[in-house]
Protein backbone atom coordinates (compact mmCIF):
# COMPACT_ATOMS: atom_id res chain seq x y z
CA UNK A 1 0.00 0.00 0.00
CA UNK A 2 2.76 2.47 0.89
CA UNK A 3 4.65 1.74 -2.32
CA UNK A 4 1.48 2.36 -4.35
CA UNK A 5 0.93 5.68 -2.55
CA UNK A 6 4.57 6.63 -3.11
CA UNK A 7 4.25 5.71 -6.79
CA UNK A 8 1.14 7.88 -7.16
CA UNK A 9 2.84 10.74 -5.32
CA UNK A 10 5.92 10.46 -7.56
CA UNK A 11 3.71 10.61 -10.65
CA UNK A 12 1.70 13.56 -9.34
CA UNK A 13 4.81 15.56 -8.40
CA UNK A 14 6.37 14.84 -11.80
CA UNK A 15 3.16 16.02 -13.49
CA UNK A 16 3.14 19.18 -11.37
CA UNK A 17 6.78 19.77 -12.27
CA UNK A 18 5.99 19.53 -15.98
CA UNK A 19 2.95 21.78 -15.49
CA UNK A 20 5.08 24.38 -13.69
CA UNK A 21 7.64 24.24 -16.50
CA UNK A 22 4.94 24.76 -19.13
CA UNK A 23 3.47 27.62 -17.06
CA UNK A 24 6.96 29.15 -16.86
CA UNK A 25 7.41 29.06 -20.64
CA UNK A 26 3.83 30.10 -21.41
CA UNK A 27 3.83 33.00 -18.96
CA UNK A 28 7.12 34.29 -20.30
CA UNK A 29 6.04 34.11 -23.92
CA UNK A 30 2.54 35.56 -23.52
CA UNK A 31 3.67 38.33 -21.18
CA UNK A 32 6.42 39.54 -23.50
CA UNK A 33 3.99 39.58 -26.44
CA UNK A 34 1.27 41.41 -24.48
CA UNK A 35 0.91 45.13 -25.17
CA UNK A 36 -1.21 46.04 -22.14
CA UNK A 37 -0.31 48.09 -19.10
CA UNK A 38 1.86 46.72 -16.31
CA UNK A 39 1.53 47.61 -12.63
CA UNK A 40 3.74 47.42 -9.58
CA UNK A 41 2.98 47.79 -5.88
CA UNK A 42 5.20 50.11 -3.83
CA UNK A 43 4.97 51.27 -0.26
CA UNK A 44 7.16 54.32 -0.89
CA UNK A 45 4.31 56.86 -0.92
CA UNK A 46 1.86 54.99 1.30
CA UNK A 47 1.57 57.88 3.79
CA UNK A 48 1.85 60.75 1.30
CA UNK A 49 -0.89 63.05 0.03
CA UNK A 50 -1.90 62.95 -3.63
CA UNK A 51 -0.35 66.05 -5.19
CA UNK A 52 -0.33 67.24 -8.79
CA UNK A 53 3.46 67.35 -9.00
CA UNK A 54 4.40 63.77 -8.08
CA UNK A 55 7.63 62.75 -9.84
CA UNK A 56 6.38 59.91 -12.04
CA UNK A 57 7.50 58.96 -15.53
CA UNK A 58 5.45 59.80 -18.60
CA UNK A 59 2.45 57.48 -19.07
CA UNK A 60 2.39 56.30 -15.44
CA UNK A 61 -0.89 56.32 -13.54
CA UNK A 62 -0.89 56.43 -9.75
CA UNK A 63 -3.78 55.13 -7.65
CA UNK A 64 -5.29 57.32 -4.97
CA UNK A 65 -3.57 55.31 -2.25
CA UNK A 66 -0.20 55.96 -3.97
CA UNK A 67 0.83 52.33 -3.57
CA UNK A 68 0.14 51.12 -7.12
CA UNK A 69 1.90 52.47 -10.20
CA UNK A 70 0.76 51.47 -13.71
CA UNK A 71 2.67 52.09 -16.95
CA UNK A 72 0.39 52.23 -19.99
CA UNK A 73 2.99 51.61 -22.70
CA UNK A 74 5.91 49.87 -20.98
CA UNK A 75 9.35 49.39 -22.47
CA UNK A 76 10.75 45.92 -23.10
CA UNK A 77 12.89 46.26 -19.96
CA UNK A 78 9.87 47.17 -17.85
CA UNK A 79 7.91 44.23 -19.27
CA UNK A 80 10.83 41.89 -18.52
CA UNK A 81 11.11 43.27 -14.98
CA UNK A 82 7.39 42.71 -14.51
CA UNK A 83 7.97 39.05 -15.37
CA UNK A 84 10.40 38.94 -12.47
CA UNK A 85 7.50 38.72 -10.04
CA UNK A 86 6.21 35.43 -11.49
CA UNK A 87 8.88 33.53 -13.38
CA UNK A 88 11.45 32.91 -10.61
CA UNK A 89 8.89 31.13 -8.42
CA UNK A 90 7.54 29.07 -11.34
CA UNK A 91 11.06 27.94 -12.27
CA UNK A 92 11.94 27.22 -8.63
CA UNK A 93 8.75 25.20 -8.21
CA UNK A 94 9.36 23.18 -11.38
CA UNK A 95 12.91 22.28 -10.35
CA UNK A 96 12.01 21.46 -6.73
CA UNK A 97 9.07 19.28 -7.79
CA UNK A 98 11.20 17.47 -10.36
CA UNK A 99 13.86 16.71 -7.75
CA UNK A 100 11.21 15.55 -5.27
CA UNK A 101 9.70 13.27 -7.91
CA UNK A 102 13.13 11.75 -8.62
CA UNK A 103 13.67 11.28 -4.88
CA UNK A 104 10.40 9.37 -4.59
CA UNK A 105 11.27 7.28 -7.65
CA UNK A 106 14.58 6.32 -6.03
CA UNK A 107 12.76 5.33 -2.84
CA UNK A 108 10.49 3.06 -4.90
CA UNK A 109 13.28 1.46 -6.89
CA UNK A 110 15.98 1.04 -4.23
CA UNK A 111 14.34 1.45 -0.84
CA UNK A 112 14.34 4.41 1.54
CA UNK A 113 17.72 3.97 3.25
CA UNK A 114 20.13 3.86 0.32
CA UNK A 115 22.94 6.03 -0.96
CA UNK A 116 21.04 7.37 -4.02
CA UNK A 117 18.08 8.42 -1.84
CA UNK A 118 20.40 10.19 0.60
CA UNK A 119 22.15 11.96 -2.31
CA UNK A 120 18.87 13.07 -3.86
CA UNK A 121 17.52 14.28 -0.52
CA UNK A 122 20.68 16.33 -0.02
CA UNK A 123 20.42 17.78 -3.55
CA UNK A 124 16.76 18.68 -3.04
CA UNK A 125 17.63 20.30 0.30
CA UNK A 126 20.34 22.46 -1.28
CA UNK A 127 18.08 23.52 -4.14
CA UNK A 128 15.36 24.59 -1.70
CA UNK A 129 17.77 26.24 0.77
CA UNK A 130 19.62 28.24 -1.91
CA UNK A 131 16.83 28.63 -4.47
CA UNK A 132 14.35 30.24 -2.08
CA UNK A 133 16.42 33.35 -1.28
CA UNK A 134 17.72 33.58 -4.86
CA UNK A 135 14.19 33.53 -6.30
CA UNK A 136 13.05 35.97 -3.61
CA UNK A 137 15.92 38.33 -4.38
CA UNK A 138 15.22 38.24 -8.13
CA UNK A 139 11.54 39.01 -7.46
CA UNK A 140 12.41 41.85 -5.06
CA UNK A 141 15.04 43.35 -7.34
CA UNK A 142 12.83 43.27 -10.42
CA UNK A 143 9.90 44.86 -8.60
CA UNK A 144 12.15 47.54 -7.09
CA UNK A 145 13.68 48.32 -10.48
CA UNK A 146 10.24 48.44 -12.07
CA UNK A 147 8.94 50.86 -9.42
CA UNK A 148 12.08 52.99 -9.86
CA UNK A 149 11.60 53.10 -13.62
CA UNK A 150 8.04 54.44 -13.19
CA UNK A 151 8.78 56.87 -10.36
CA UNK A 152 12.50 57.53 -9.91
CA UNK A 153 12.23 58.35 -6.21
CA UNK A 154 10.16 55.22 -5.46
CA UNK A 155 12.96 52.70 -5.94
CA UNK A 156 13.80 51.51 -2.45
CA UNK A 157 16.45 48.92 -3.28
CA UNK A 158 16.04 45.19 -3.64
CA UNK A 159 14.12 43.25 -1.03
CA UNK A 160 13.91 39.52 -0.60
CA UNK A 161 10.31 38.38 -0.92
CA UNK A 162 8.66 35.02 -0.59
CA UNK A 163 8.41 32.25 1.98
CA UNK A 164 11.89 32.32 3.54
CA UNK A 165 10.85 29.56 5.95
CA UNK A 166 11.59 27.21 3.04
CA UNK A 167 15.30 27.84 3.70
CA UNK A 168 14.89 25.98 7.00
CA UNK A 169 13.09 23.13 5.23
CA UNK A 170 15.90 22.95 2.69
CA UNK A 171 18.59 22.90 5.35
CA UNK A 172 16.64 20.17 7.14
CA UNK A 173 16.70 18.13 3.93
CA UNK A 174 20.47 18.64 3.63
CA UNK A 175 21.04 17.53 7.23
CA UNK A 176 18.73 14.52 6.94
CA UNK A 177 20.42 13.50 3.69
CA UNK A 178 23.82 13.59 5.37
CA UNK A 179 22.49 11.62 8.35
CA UNK A 180 21.00 9.03 5.99
CA UNK A 181 24.25 8.78 4.05
CA UNK A 182 26.16 8.17 7.28
CA UNK A 183 23.59 5.56 8.34
CA UNK A 184 23.92 3.77 5.00
CA UNK A 185 27.70 3.75 5.36
CA UNK A 186 27.48 2.38 8.91
CA UNK A 187 25.04 -0.35 7.80
CA UNK A 188 27.39 -1.37 4.99
CA UNK A 189 30.30 -1.49 7.44
CA UNK A 190 28.26 -3.62 9.83
CA UNK A 191 27.20 -6.01 7.05
CA UNK A 192 30.87 -6.30 6.01
CA UNK A 193 32.00 -7.33 9.48
CA UNK A 194 29.27 -9.95 9.95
Amino acid sequence: MNSRLTSVLASVTFGLSVLSGVAFLGTGATHMLDDGAICVETGFWANAQLAPGLPVAKGVEVTSSLTRLCQNSPSAGQRAADLGSELPWLLFGAIALLLFSRLLKSVLEQGPFTEPVARRLTALGWVVAVGTPVAGLVVGWSQSWLAGSMAPVAGSGPEVSGPMVLVLAGLTGVILGKIMREGVRMREDLEGTV
